[in-house]
């Protein structure tokens, strides 16, 4: 069968993360970096649906293409590995250490930025036939994401800030269970099914991705939307960093493994008691 019982993926999702602690750094920043781009332009596309059918749904259908392709190539994703990595860690696998994991978070969060800094840079451009003149309608619309999306938890202050974290929580829930559900079959066709539902919930609920962020922000910038970076790291990329990495290794690594790879005693059943009982006594 296509189909992967829960204690056999949650032993994949521990070898995943120990493969990555260990992987060298070109292989990581060149796989992270590839993870940003190609997660930036399924970002576009996504704006670029919602634009001109004014359908948000339709928008977020189609955005798990970037995801599922990432994926498949096996390029990598910072809410992925905070979700992922430091279970290598809490099974103790020989030569993981703490410093193994924070330097894959690190390198993939370098690799991340640039590609969807690339991109950014790419699509600002030709949003502006080379910023020869203003932007199209997908550029302002960008720009507004990006300031409704800073300054508009600003005005919120410490409420505005607990929202923006919850937001990251829900997004890493959702997209971390993405990365586990294409661990659940041992076909593409599974693969994609399995990644295509949470990743569509997280894209239309509007809650905040990390590397998704590192290309909407640079690109609204660029487009001279009316806020600073100053704006974007404090009220956007890093609070959502927090609660990416809460949520992935919370809602989606720690249950699993607590509850598939390291599992209490098993209480047997009544019925299977007797039946033990009835086995020993004709014996």
């Amino acid at each position: 069968m296509a189909y992967v019982a829960p204690a056999e993926f949650v032993t994949k999702m521990i070898d995943a993360g120990e493969a990555k602690i260990f992987m060298s750094t070109k292989d990581t920043l060149i796989r992270a970096y590839m993870a940003g781009a190609i997660l930036a332009l399924a970002a576009v596309f996504a704006v670029t649906i919602n634009v001109q059918t004014g359908q948000p749904l339709a928008g977020a259908i189609l955005f798990p293409v970037g995801f599922c392709l990432l994926y498949l190539m096996g390029f990598d994703l910072l809410t992925g590995v905070f979700t992922l990595v430091p279970l290598a860690l809490i099974d103790k696998r020989p030569g993981v250490t703490s410093g193994g994991v924070l330097r894959n978070w690190g390198l993939v969060f370098i690799g991340n930025f640039a590609g969807a800094l690339t991109v950014a840079l790419m699509m600002a451009i030709v949003f502006t036939f080379c910023f020869t003149v203003e932007p199209n309608v997908v550029g302002q619309k960008i720009g507004e994401i990006g300031e409704g999306r800073t300054l508009g938890y600003a005005a919120h202050g410490a409420a505005g800030m607990l929202t923006l974290f919850i937001r990251g929580i829900l997004c890493n829930w959702m997209v971390s269970t993405g990365v586990v559900a294409a661990m659940m079959s041992t076909s593409v066709s599974g693969k994609v099914i399995g990644m295509w539902m949470p990743i569509m919930v997280f894209f239309y609920m509007g809650f905040e991705h990390s590397v998704v962020n590192m290309f909407l922000f640079p690109s609204g910038l660029m487009l001279h939307a009316k806020f600073s970076i100053m704006d974007y790291f404090v009220w956007n990329e890093i609070p959502t960093v927090l609660g990416n990495l809460v949520g992935g290794i919370t809602f989606v690594g720690l249950t699993l493994y607590s509850t598939h790879a390291r599992t209490g005693p098993k209480r047997v059943a009544p019925a299977a008691r007797l039946a033990a009982g009835a086995r020993a006594a004709a014996e």
